[in-house]
């Protein structure tokens, strides 16, 4: 994330903001990771996938962030 001083008033704010992009002020960076496990746990997880229409990549992500209340 970044180190910039974020705006702390309705002036710094528009000031900041003529030179600097929102994405400034977040951690928008994605992080690869690799998690091995048993093929039926794959196989179990593509079909979870496949029956809600979505990618098991979107899977995983969504129940991680379930799982650690962050939606």
């Amino acid at each position: 994330m970044s180190t910039i001083k974020q705006p702390s008033n309705v002036n710094e704010f528009d000031e900041y903001f003529e030179d600097h992009d929102i994405a400034d002020l977040l951690d928008t960076k994605n992080r690869r990771i690799n998690v091995d496990m048993p093929a039926t746990f794959l196989f179990q997880l593509d079909q979870k996938a496949k029956a809600l229409g979505v990618s098991r990549q979107s899977l995983v992500k969504l129940w991680l962030a379930e799982k650690l209340n962050i939606v």
